[in-house]
């Protein structure tokens, strides 16, 4: 069956009148702040101590706003006998918020989970030459960042776990069936 020509406009027209006739609602927002949604993604925090400098973030960011620099240091062995080692040092890290695209792409490539989504939403600036944010402001986003949601407790417990649990009780196994043998 065709329809009716001008049924589109007069549902058009409907939707128009009925949300005319409700009362607007206007969010206070200095005064009232919102309520966001658990996963809002508002800026990156970062978790200095996780960062190892693998420059993984910058590389596979699509818009090139994060800036690391790094020097090598080395370190002492940590047995007598050992060799030295060297690390990484993070001078600086930096995120560009003007240029930044909220694609989340360098959280999820972090393999030491050092980035994080915070729902801070509050950093506007007068220059945008101000929006370049050091590792110090991203620093203090950190700690606003939610805790997980907790693991469901009808889940299967993950493969890694009781693999480690599984020797862990083998060891234990272990030292009580030695420490029988020496008491007796």
């Amino acid at each position: 069956m065709a329809p009716i020509p001008g049924s589109g406009l007069a549902k058009g027209l409907a939707v128009t009148l009925r949300t005319m006739t409700r009362k607007t609602v206007t969010e206070q927002y200095p005064e009232a702040l919102p309520e966001l949604p658990p996963r809002t993604r508002g800026v990156i925090g970062l978790f200095e101590e996780n960062c190892t400098v693998c420059m993984l973030c910058a590389r596979e960011c699509p818009d090139w706003c994060i800036y690391i620099d790094s020097h090598k240091e080395t370190v002492p062995p940590a047995a007598p006998g050992g060799r030295e080692r060297s690390r990484n040092v993070l001078d600086r890290f930096a995120i560009d918020f003007s240029l930044c695209m909220y694609c989340g792409i360098c959280i999820e490539v972090c393999p030491f989970d050092a980035l994080f989504w915070s729902p801070e939403f509050e950093y506007a600036e007068t220059d945008i030459r101000e929006l370049t944010h050091e590792r110090d402001k991203l620093r203090e986003w950190m700690w606003t960042v939610p805790a997980p949601p907790a693991l469901d407790p009808g889940a299967e417990e993950p493969k890694e776990i009781a693999a480690a649990r599984k020797t862990a009780d083998k060891l234990a196994a272990q030292r009580a069936a030695e420490q029988g043998e020496e008491q007796s």
